[in-house]
């Protein structure tokens, strides 16, 4: 199969499936009664959310992969190789894909059992810091070690070519960056519409900084992210008539540090996901400041998108802004990607 017509029936299966899922699972979400419960320290409004079916993360989860499945599948009994048609090493490439994916519906099955203890107690809390941490360290480092073992202890520095990374600097970096992004993912779900639309546009600078990179066979999973998410947003867009929970959101940030070692560049995370960047900063920052000035905040709510609902800007707003702004830190990071390709 040739590589864009692939991209693009990964686009569209992923939108296909979950949007049509939404009318089978959405309502079987409310006869389970998975609904949310609003934090009692979040804006007022807020309030009308409680009820809310969770975990909606299901629809574009099963999408992405089932439209992932769909193309390779076609592809292989059409006698071609989409993932080994890059130039790069067959084996390593899917070591790199399915390990990701893996590790991605790992921190899903974390974020769903989280969900699950939220839904089955009736509260905003599930999992505590320590079962959360823990599971979360666990995902880490089998994918960390997948890596290792297979020798992709390297990475794509813009201007300075491929460099190899010694075991001191892999195994930090790789727990920082994985532990940061899954988190500040997990952050920026929190007005309707908002992680699902940021995502696309850093799922969409991840499609082209592939292509650019001779890397089309990678571009296989944000494009089917992509399209998933799509799908899912029509039935998460103000007002939700379902919410992804923890469940959706660790998966996607799983997804995007996937992608992100594929492209053997993690950095890469800090533009195509500026936003995610800001929303966990904002978080961070807040605590420092209260505690450092005994009470006193730093912005009336944290994470920041909250701050600005309650300087009275609408859902829609921040999700047009953030996206907007995300959608210019993707662009940066083709640049760099493109630009910085030749030394």
């Amino acid at each position: 199969m040739k590589p864009y017509p692939a991209l693009l029936l990964c686009i569209g299966i992923g939108f296909l499936v979950s949007w049509l899922l939404g009318y089978v699972v959405i309502p079987w979400l409310h006869k389970l009664k998975f609904g949310v419960t609003i934090r009692a320290d979040g804006p007022n409004w807020h309030k009308n959310k409680t009820g809310t079916p969770t975990m909606g993360g299901f629809l574009f989860i099963v999408g992405s992969l089932v439209s992932l499945a769909i193309v390779l599948v076609t592809d292989k009994l059409m006698g071609g190789d989409l993932l080994a048609g890059n130039g790069y090493d067959s084996d390593l490439t899917k070591i790199k894909v399915f390990g990701g994916l893996i590790m991605a519906a790992a921190y899903g099955i974390v974020g769903f059992a989280d969900d699950y203890v939220k839904v089955i107690k009736k509260r905003n809390e599930g999992l505590n810091r320590i079962q959360k941490s823990v599971g979360q360290i666990v995902v880490m480092t089998a994918f960390l070690a997948t890596l290792h073992r297979a020798g992709a202890t390297f990475m794509f520095v813009p201007f300075a070519g491929v460099i190899e990374m010694p075991w001191y600097v892999f195994w930090p970096l790789g727990y920082i960056c994985m532990f940061a992004t899954v988190n500040a993912v997990n952050f920026t779900d929190g007005v309707d519409g908002l992680c699902a639309s940021v995502t696309m546009t850093s799922t969409a600078s991840l499609v082209i900084i592939a292509i650019l990179r001779n890397m089309t066979g990678m571009a296989l999973i944000p494009a089917a992210v992509l399209g998933a998410l799509a799908g899912y947003l029509i039935w998460n867009w103000h007002p939700a008539r379902v919410m992804m929970g923890d469940l959706g959101a660790l998966f996607l940030g799983g997804v995007v540090i996937a992608v992100a070692y594929c492209l053997d560049s993690p950095w890469v995370i800090l533009l195509s996901g500026v936003i995610y960047v800001i929303e966990f900063m904002s978080d961070i920052l807040q605590g420092i400041y209260f505690r450092a000035t005994h009470g006193k905040r730093l912005f009336l709510m944290a994470p920041i998108h909250h701050h600005f609902e309650k300087k009275g800007w609408s859902e829609y707003k921040i999700c047009g802004v953030f996206s907007a702004v995300n959608a210019l830190g993707g662009v940066v990071a083709i640049l760099l990607s493109w630009l910085g390709r030749a030394v």
